[in-house]
């Protein structure tokens, strides 16, 4: 029989899971790389903020905050994550283990890679920090969303505005980065083109990253044979 040239796309794969999955399946697979997810996208954070070409939106507003208190910028973010969880209250969206973990871990990794990364580097050293920066961020992200150990504070607010109002995810996260911007700035948070870079090149590398790391879920147990009685001779 003659086949359609198009039949190799009716099996093409599709997009990774990504919803929760209870602790309780493979925790030693996952935990460690939920972790070491979340201790990357701090470190990621804090050499972008070191380039000071530009950060990301939640970061200009981090940076903003900073500069009105005598906070560092790990506990801005920390403060910042547990105000955001305030708001899923009205959302009915349901913290899990992954979302106190983002919170704990991306602050202190944060607060270190900005003690680790020096200020004062030349203009070539800076753009090297911010394309690497936004590289492991991307990664980063991959990682410890792969883990499906629950969402971060900021990525269940997108996920929760988005089911209450009935718009796209693209829509509402496009609204919230926006607005945390324009706060950030306000504050006095840093903008550059770094800013423009991270919109840009986000999407694409956490979406390349993420098939080599999304937990598939448990192998399925394999049936067991039965072994069938030889029949007896007269």
């Amino acid at each position: 029989m003659r086949q359609h040239a198009d039949d190799s796309t009716d099996h093409a794969p599709g997009p990774p899971p990504l919803t929760y999955v209870p602790l309780a399946e493979r925790p030693l697979r996952r935990l460690p790389q939920l972790f070491l997810g979340l201790f990357l996208y701090g470190l990621s954070i804090a050499v972008m903020v070191r380039s000071g070409l530009g950060v990301s939106p939640w970061s200009v507003l981090n940076q903003g905050v900073e500069r009105h208190t005598p906070l560092s910028f790990g506990t801005v973010s920390a403060v910042v994550g547990v105000v955001v969880l305030l708001l899923w209250i009205p959302l009915r969206q349901r913290p899990r283990f992954g979302t106190a973990a983002n919170v704990v871990i991306v602050a202190y990794a944060s607060d270190l890679g900005l003690w680790l990364v020096p200020d004062d580097l030349g203009l070539s050293a800076r753009i090297g920090l911010l394309v690497g920066g936004i590289l492991a961020n991307g990664l980063s992200v991959a990682v410890y969303v792969g883990a499906r150990c629950g969402p971060g504070p900021r990525d269940g607010l997108m996920t929760g505005l988005a089911g209450a109002t009935g718009r796209s995810i693209r829509f509402v996260r496009t609204l919230i980065e926006v607005t945390v911007l324009a706060v950030g700035w306000l504050l006095g948070g840093s903008v550059g083109a770094g800013t423009v870079l991270y919109a840009l090149a986000m999407g694409p590398v956490t979406q390349y990253f993420l098939p080599w790391c999304a937990y598939a879920g448990a192998p399925a147990a394999r049936p067991r044979r039965v072994r069938r009685a030889s029949p007896r001779r007269a």
